[in-house]
């Protein structure tokens, strides 16, 4: 497994581009990127996004080394991309033939007090999306719901308040794949892994703040885990 120092230096040799010469795009000195690609200091936020730009690819493979988030890549592969065009639009607007409605999940508290959450869907809150764009996802539209990532343990790829597009169609684990999750009443969006025995394991971006959790079978119905779907669609507002 690369670390994001040595995937820095190889996009930048692939790109055809010394240290000085990825410097003096991003403004920095030379000496700054030779530490961020010998892992002396660690690009984070708004200069991980530069340099990713600098090198045509994007904080997604940089920071997890998953080649379906390389944006020279084939996208189609990836299970958290922008697709189709946006244009404005509010709720007087009124939905094309080829397009629907998704709603969002969130987290519902079920009695004054009580601090237990349930997931439900929202009635008011929704996003529209073309029903062709969605096909090419391979999902089912009766099957796509939203979901707000809350908290940092996904950033920098996703930040807090990020929305996803959820496949609730598509609920076995692909290894390194991102899915949202029911977490006894709490909605998480993690990348998860197979374990042996029907477990998983939940891994976050932010891996310094949040490290691995690990579910055996039996404790993920102990703990009333269930995985809702994979994520195919991300939108970041920054």
């Amino acid at each position: 497994m690369s670390t994001l120092g040595q995937r820095i230096a190889r996009k930048r040799e692939r790109a055809g581009l010394n240290q000085s010469e990825l410097a003096r795009r991003l403004s920095v000195s030379p000496q700054a990127v030779q530490k961020w690609e010998s892992e002396v200091s660690v690009p984070r936020g708004r200069r991980l996004e530069e340099i990713a730009a600098a090198l045509s690819t994007t904080v997604a493979y940089l920071v997890s080394g998953d080649q379906t988030m390389d944006r020279t890549t084939d996208l189609s592969r990836s299970n958290a991309t922008l697709i189709g065009p946006m244009d404005t639009w509010d709720d007087n607007t009124p939905l094309d033939d080829d397009e629907v409605y998704v709603p969002f999940l969130k987290e519902v508290e079920l009695s004054a007090g009580s601090g237990r959450t349930v997931i439900e869907q929202s009635h008011k809150q929704k996003l529209r999306f073309g029903k062709l764009t969605l096909r090419r996802q391979g999902v089912q539209p009766d099957d796509a719901v939203c979901v707000t990532v809350s908290g940092n343990s996904m950033e920098p790829v996703l930040p807090d308040k990020s929305t996803v597009g959820v496949d609730q169609g598509s609920t076995s684990v692909v290894d390194g794949k991102m899915y949202a999750l029911d977490h006894d009443g709490q909605l998480r969006v993690k990348m998860l892994y197979r374990l042996p025995g029907g477990g998983i394991r939940m891994r976050s971006y932010n891996r310094d703040e949040h490290p691995d959790e690990e579910y055996t079978a039996q404790q993920m119905t102990e703990q009333n885990i269930v995985i809702k779907g994979k994520v195919f669609w991300s939108s970041v507002l920054w």
